[in-house]
């Protein structure tokens, strides 16, 4: 059976999970070298559909994406794309349709229970 595409390699996730320990999931995050205006659309039509797309991929081949998510979640980021998720995706009802979908990730001890207001902050 192949990878799926966007998949991050075992190797990659092992290093992230001892960071994800350690607290720092940051530091590893796929979006360190891309520009953060990037994840920052100013509409969610025309052109900034594109770079959305281009937000959302970087998200998907990123070791940290459900620790991100997770905490864009629990502090309630009210803008910017973060875990590959939009303002809209976490809004009441993106936040019920992620749970729905089951955006649990066992790579990522806790994220299910951030997600889901369970876990306590760090």
């Amino acid at each position: 059976m192949g990878r799926r595409a966007g998949a991050v390699p075992d190797q990659e996730r092992a290093r992230a999970l001892t960071i994800i320990a350690g607290g720092d999931w940051r530091s590893v995050a796929a979006c360190q070298c891309a520009d953060p205006e990037l994840f920052f659309p100013i509409s969610n039509t025309g052109k900034s559909q594109e770079q959305i797309a281009k937000a959302k991929a970087i998200c998907a081949r990123c070791p940290v994406g459900r620790e991100c998510l997770a905490f864009a979640l629990r502090t309630r980021q009210a803008y910017g794309i973060w875990g590959g998720a939009t303002e809209e995706e976490r809004d009441g009802a993106g936040r019920r349709a992620l749970l729905n979908r089951g955006e649990r990730d066992d790579r990522v001890p806790g994220a299910h229970a951030a997600i889901s207001g369970r876990q306590a902050r760090a």
